[in-house]
């Protein structure tokens, strides 16, 4: 078990997928990491990937038709697996060849893409399941290290001077906006990166949830460098 996680309190740490999908959130605790150190060679299978558009998605087929090394081998079997697990268990598991996402530059003083802090929103009670096999991986942040964008005065009052439509309340204008779901991260705070290889679940915001939901961000993308993500 990796101290690095579990000495934060808003993580729990568990050594199988059974636990992961079975361990309740509680209190501060609103992020579990399956812990691995994943054996395989998973840049030989992004090397032979093909990259379509920025997000490309890539199905099991995709990999069983790439020629490989043992070492190679194993780690396509490695993803073949948690996609079943992830499938069997009811989730709807993607797996992304990624150069970068798209860039929210519409405002200058509020961002709503993945690069910023958020949190994710489901009308039903689901969690985020995410592993980055290689390349840069994401943070995640306690809930005590942010505040939400929309209650930061300056923004918010910047956000009032945008609500120009009477017939929308102002709160619901920032919820169809996704405003809502932005965190600005406190000064000072130590972003805990997910690194490569372990199976995450994410709390999400939801109607039946009963912890606050995680705040996390993508990562800047190396120069030249792709990620290949498991996520649902």
């Amino acid at each position: 078990m990796n101290s690095t996680f579990s000495k934060h309190k808003h993580i729990g740490t568990v050594s199988t997928f059974s636990e992961l999908i079975h361990t309740d959130f509680i209190g501060e605790m609103n992020a579990l990491c399956w812990f691995r150190n994943l054996k395989g060679d998973f840049k030989e299978i992004v090397n032979q990937l093909r990259l379509k558009e920025n997000i490309t998605k890539i199905e099991p087929e995709d990999l069983c038709v790439l020629q490989l090394s043992e070492q190679g081998k194993i780690a396509r079997e490695i993803i073949i697996n948690d996609l079943q697990l992830l499938t069997d268990f009811g989730a709807s598991p993607v797996l992304n060849l990624i150069k970068c996402y798209e860039r929210d530059d519409a405002f200058d003083f509020i961002a709503t893409d993945v690069y910023s802090y958020h949190v994710d929103q489901s009308p039903i009670a689901t969690d985020t399941f995410l592993c980055t096999y290689i390349g840069a991986a994401s943070d995640i942040i306690s809930n005590e290290q942010a505040v939400q964008k929309i209650k930061i005065p300056e923004i918010r009052e910047r956000l009032k001077a945008l609500h120009n439509d009477p017939s929308v309340e102002f709160e619901n204008f920032l919820k169809e906006n996704y405003f809502d779901l932005h965190y600005q991260p406190k000064s000072n705070i130590l972003p805990i990166n997910l690194g490569a290889g372990h199976l995450w679940r994410l709390a999400v915001d939801h109607p039946n949830q009963e912890v606050l939901p995680c705040i996390h961000r993508a990562p800047l993308e190396k120069e030249g460098e792709y990620r290949l993500l498991l996520i649902c």
